[in-house]
């Protein structure tokens, strides 16, 4: 269209005024003869014309405007990566924010092209920095918002009281730091949304930062037991819970503190730390289920509502004596032992019904043990842990059999461990109801043997297979 204006109008290429009405009659040429005089006297006023006019003698300079710029721009990017991105760990160029680096290398190439366009086109800076200012006032004005939350990331990022990866409490939104930029944080949530939290947001609330200066969190649990059940166990109960827990640190020590004499229950407060504040609630989940378990194991009662009808309790001693019956029933060895009443009767008086949740220890290897398990329900593993602190699997014991012979029998520490698989019912035979088993029954002893000597060579070729192939591979 400009070419065609060109052509169609009688004067010269040079004489730029008359090309104000070339007596044309398309619809270009009239636009052009309504708002080019606005343009040239907004153009001449700032010393800008010739800029405007792209013809051969303009086109070097464009060229040259054009390679300066990007030498000033590829100039400053190579400072930056020497001086900051290549920085050491824990020196100050590494922790400088990212945001001023950028806001300063935008402002260096806008300086420096100013001062190529005044070398190069003859530009009046003097004039652009007046447009640019009143430029500015406007932008301010309509961006007013985004600017204040741009200069509230700035001395958030100045300030660094978080950074990525950390976990934060902003007013009543918790989350992981996944990003931080010019406007504001991006956070990660336990339910794996994203949220976008301006830094005006953050500036006006209080940050509550789990990840520094450790990066441990801290969890407080409260829980009701009866009145029945005797302080000082609950808290030994509930600190031994806490310790087995999978997640849960040892170090700083779990605590169990009585806080409370409800009108139904005594309130406890168990107070652990935490690795990994993504996991908080799985470990949660996981100390809450072992309650349960401990607790039924050490005859504790939990707080529980009253409801308007009385359950007929069962008879401990009759269910714990028909399931010993039953067990003793299905090992072959236990067999003529449990076919005489009077041997139950004296058998159930030292024995105990006993629930481990899935994952849980029964035995733990390295401790004593003074008593025979067998599985009434569910299955467990046994395992040992090698000198490289490898915890391997041996076997596996089903439901039926017995575990705890090898402690029991050889008055040592346990060499192995035994998990619950899933949910595990056990009969407890102590050392004294084993005894009195043997002496009536001695080939009952015989074959208590025959299965240590068994698992003991299990546990031993589990240890050298694992130390075998661990020293191939340092070989390799």
């Amino acid at each position: 269209m400009q070419y065609h204006y060109i052509a169609a109008n009688p004067n010269p290429a040079g004489k730029k005024l008359p090309l104000d009405n070339p007596g044309d009659a398309s619809a270009y040429s009239r636009a052009h003869a309504r708002y080019h005089p606005i343009f040239r006297n907004i153009v001449e006023k700032y010393g800008y014309y010739d800029m405007f006019l792209i013809d051969n003698g303009n086109f070097p300079k464009l060229v040259e405007t054009l390679f300066w710029i990007s030498v000033i721009y590829a100039c400053l990017s190579l400072f930056n990566v020497i001086l900051f991105e290549e920085a050491e760990a824990n020196t100050w160029r590494a922790r400088m924010p990212k945001l001023p680096i950028d806001l300063s290398r935008l402002f260096l190439v806008l300086v420096g092209s100013a001062i190529v366009l005044a070398a190069v086109w003859g530009a009046d800076l003097a004039g652009l920095a007046t447009g640019l200012g009143v430029s500015s006032i406007a932008i301010g004005l309509a961006l007013q918002d985004t600017l204040g939350s741009i200069m509230s990331g700035i001395a958030l990022l100045l300030e660094r009281p978080f950074s990525v990866g950390d976990w934060l409490r902003i007013g009543d939104i918790e989350g992981q730091v996944i990003d931080i930029n010019w406007r504001s944080v991006r956070l990660l949530t336990l339910q794996r949304q994203v949220i976008i939290v301006p830094h005006q947001f953050i500036g006006k609330e209080i940050i509550h930062n789990y990840s520094q200066p450790e990066r441990i969190y801290n969890q407080r649990i409260n829980i009701g037991f009866s009145y029945d059940s005797p302080p000082n166990l609950v808290k030994q109960v509930l600190l031994s819970t806490a310790l087995a827990t999978q997640g849960i640190l040892a170090e700083p020590e779990p605590e169990s503190k009585t806080t409370s004499y409800d009108e139904t229950a005594i309130i406890y407060e168990v107070e652990f730390f935490i690795e990994n504040f993504e996991d908080v609630e799985l470990i949660l989940d996981r100390f809450m289920t072992r309650v349960w378990y401990a607790a039924q194991r050490n005859n504790l009662t939990l707080y529980r509502y009253r409801y308007s009808y009385a359950v007929e309790a069962p008879d401990k001693a009759d269910s714990a004596s028909s399931k010993l019956a039953q067990s003793l029933h299905s090992i072959p060895g236990f067999m003529p032992y449990a076919r005489e009443p009077k041997n139950l009767d004296d058998l159930t008086k030292g024995t105990i019904l006993q629930k481990f949740g899935a994952g849980e220890k029964v035995i733990r290897q390295g401790e004593p043990g003074n008593a025979l398990y067998i599985i009434i329900a569910g299955q467990a593993k046994v395992t040992v842990t090698n000198k490289l602190g490898m915890e391997l699997e041996v076997m596996t014991i089903l439901s039926g059999e017995f575990f705890g012979e090898m402690a029991l029998f050889s008055g040592e520490p346990s060499p192995v461990s035994v998990v619950a698989v899933d949910d595990l019912q056990v009969l407890v035979v102590y050392s004294d109801a084993v005894n009195t088993m043997i002496e009536r029954q001695p080939s009952l002893g015989r074959e208590i043997g025959q299965i240590i000597e068994a698992r003991s060579k299990a546990v031993s070729m589990a240890a050298q297979a694992d130390v075998s192939s661990n020293a191939k591979v340092d070989s390799l």
